[in-house]
């Protein structure tokens, strides 16, 4: 590990210009790349205490052995360079975006002497117009299939096209009409040419023009009475609006706009992208990365641009592009993508309408391709036994924790303390065996000593079970409740069997509250680990400085992984709680009171508070109300004291209630 000092240059050696900047190893190899306005502001900021510094960044500073940097005369420059040196070099602390897959393209090889369609994968050809991403090849071939009627251009090999003309026969496709047959003559190559033309216009959206033709000629062709021709016209337009129908109209102004958007977490970042044409939703792919660095949502974004328009040129970069945040350096980048386009791109974040509507849909698909991506690499055996294998060197266990738990405290403001328990086995949930606390010490928010007690409370019911035989109760003394309540199969309820490791959620107050539960009841056979959400350090009982897991570990995934399932858990319980408090009326408590005799009550009287005003006679009046029925009423109301007065916040003003507060009944 390198001291940075020993390599931080000298104040006035660094220039306060734009430029570009260069971070190499002990081995010159470059490991992370940037770019600045100002390059002595930025690389200041890397040399500042050790421990100011991002987790990320700091690894990265310690892991360098020199810096350099190349000055350039606008930001555009650097943009340009900072994309260039990241492609060549391929720093391992750079942000570097990877498809989830190899997404096919339609594409038309306009640079042959006779244009060819079909699909391509991998890396673009200079002279070749391409359409989509697609997220399946038979997609692209069933829209092809429908278009060679209108545009029967040539989609066969160089191979089956030399043989077509050596023989002077054409494939299945020319004698039905699918291929204009180029290869032996019908068509010269002029002709076939302004075919291909007019496809890659249909395709890039410019569609009513043709079909607007066909109509024309269509009804030409049935006033001459050349029925036939009229019918294959008709058909011609019917294949054309079906090819239209497989992308849906979803910006009816007929926009040409790209839709980026992001999903992250702490560690991991999906980027999705929506290729709209003509209004039509004509192509989506997805990346997901690393977050090697220290970069925020913006920062994503950026680097989303620079991988997706960085060899691109001309109408392959859209006139709008929509973000979810918009870039640092938002003037130089949109500089940057109107010279890739040659024309003016706006670079803008969707405010209302149909675009922030689709922005949203884009930033689901985002969502789901996170979720996905974290779920298979849950569901892989290999990659489960690693994560155990490495959470157990990491915290220095003599055996894989083969059974996890994890405990999370939830509370809104110091009201409805409760506490989740999610156990893991093997590296998958059981949820049969997840368990809800609800905190009965004491009152008021304190995070530390619900650990504690949910700890103690788990454990007892741990002890106990050692020493006798039989099943635990739904919900015993200890309050504790199953999240879903087991079959009565007769054998012992697996709240009792131990695990091997503990994981609570939260740093070294919450690891001491819980290791001092675990030493009050004796028990010396259970390790205990934090994770701490904010940087996802990994904390152990009596330590000073956590354990840092790489964060490409799969072990950090795992750990991860049970402290949000437990983190959601618990935020589910007590929103119930809350939800089901809230709704609680003090009609509640009166015998015999449904639901359509309380409605009843508060329409006769108007509102909760005139009725806690009203007398027992009063209360007679009500249909269906006898004498005790009132009593027990009015005493129910005398007894439940009347909700805090609402209050205008802007002006201090206590308002008037004609409902008497919450008025639930």
């Amino acid at each position: 590990m390198a001291d940075p000092s020993s390599y931080r240059p000298k104040p006035g050696q660094i220039p306060d210009s734009p430029g570009v900047y260069k971070f190499r190893d002990e081995h010159r190899r470059v490991i992370y790349v940037g770019k600045a306005k100002s390059l002595r502001q930025r690389l200041a900021s890397y040399f500042q205490d050790l421990a100011g510094l991002h987790p990320r960044t700091r690894t990265m500073v310690t892991t360098a052995a020199s810096v350099e940097w190349t000055v350039v005369s606008t930001e555009v420059e650097a943009l340009q360079l900072e994309y260039s040196w990241i492609k060549e070099f391929d720093p391992r602390f750079n942000v570097k975006y990877r498809d989830d897959k190899s997404y096919p393209y339609l594409a038309v090889t306009l640079n042959e002497d006779f244009p060819r369609v079909q699909v391509m994968r991998g890396q673009k050809k200079k002279g070749v117009r391409y359409f989509g991403p697609y997220s399946h090849a038979w997609a692209i071939r069933d829209t092809v299939d429908l278009l060679l009627r209108v545009f029967p251009v040539r989609t066969c090999s160089a191979g089956v096209f030399k043989n077509a003309a050596r023989t002077g026969r054409p494939c299945l496709l020319g004698y039905i009409g699918k291929c204009s047959a180029p290869c032996v003559g019908r068509v010269d190559p002029q002709e076939h040419r302004e075919l291909a033309e007019e496809f890659c216009d249909f395709m890039a959206g410019r569609t009513g023009t043709y079909i607007r033709r066909l109509e024309k000629d269509m009804t030409l062709a049935a006033e001459d009475m050349e029925y036939e021709k009229a019918a294959r016209l008709r058909d011609d337009i019917e294949a054309l609006r079906r090819a239209m129908e497989k992308s849906a109209v979803v910006l009816a102004d007929a926009t040409d706009a790209d839709l980026i958007a992001v999903a992250e977490d702490e560690l991991e970042a999906a980027v999705q992208i929506f290729h709209v044409r003509g209004g039509r939703v004509r192509g989506q792919r997805g990346w997901v990365t690393d977050k090697v660095e220290a970069v925020d949502t913006a920062g994503l974004v950026e680097h989303a641009l620079q991988q997706l328009y960085g060899e691109e040129s001309g109408d392959a970069v859209p006139k709008e592009v929509l973000v979810p945040a918009l870039p640092e350096d938002v003037d130089a980048v949109t500089q940057w993508l109107s010279g890739r386009r040659g024309a003016q791109v706006s670079l803008r974040i969707p405010q209302r309408g149909d675009k922030k509507a689709l922005m949203e849909t884009v930033g689901r698909n985002a969502q789901q391709s996170l979720v996905l991506h974290k779920t298979k690499r849950a569901s892989d055996l290999t990659t489960r036994s690693r994560a155990l294998e490495e959470i157990a060197g990491a915290l220095d266990l003599e055996t894989a924790p083969l059974r996890i738990e994890c405990f999370d405290i939830s509370h809104l403001q110091g009201e409805d303390v409760v506490a989740s328990m999610v156990v893991f086995e093997d590296g998958l949930p059981r949820k049969s065996e997840y368990r809800r606390f609800q905190i009965k010490g004491f009152e008021g928010q304190d995070d530390v000593r619900s650990m504690h007690e949910v700890i103690t409370r788990r454990f007892k019911r741990y002890l106990a079970e050692k020493e006798k035989t039989g099943e635990w109760a739904l919900e015993g003394a200890d309050g504790e409740v199953p999240a879903e309540a087991p079959e009565d199969d007769g054998r012992p309820r697996k709240f009792a069997y131990p695990p091997q490791l503990v994981v609570v959620d939260g740093g070294q107050p919450q690891v001491a509250a819980a290791q001092r539960a675990l030493d009050e009841l004796g028990i010396d056979d259970v390790a205990v680990c934090g994770l701490a959400k904010r940087l996802e350090e990994v904390w152990l009982p009596g330590d000073d400085d956590p354990v840092v897991l790489p964060r490409s570990s799969e072990g950090l995934y795992l750990l991860q992984r049970v402290r949000d399932t437990a983190h959601d858990f618990a935020i589910r319980y007590q929103r119930t709680k809350r939800h089901k408090r809230i709704r609680t009326s003090p009609l509640d408590a009166v015998p015999g009171l449904g639901d359509a005799r309380k409605q009843a009550l508060i329409k006769y009287f108007g509102s909760v508070k005139r009725l806690r005003q009203a007398t027992i006679e009063q209360i007679c009046e009500v249909p269906g109300f006898g004498r005790k029925t009132a009593e027990a009423v009015a005493v129910a109301l005398a007894q439940a004291a009347p909700a805090a007065p609402a209050v205008n916040t802007a002006t201090g003003e206590i308002m008037e209630d004609e409902d008497g507060g919450n008025g639930n009944v």
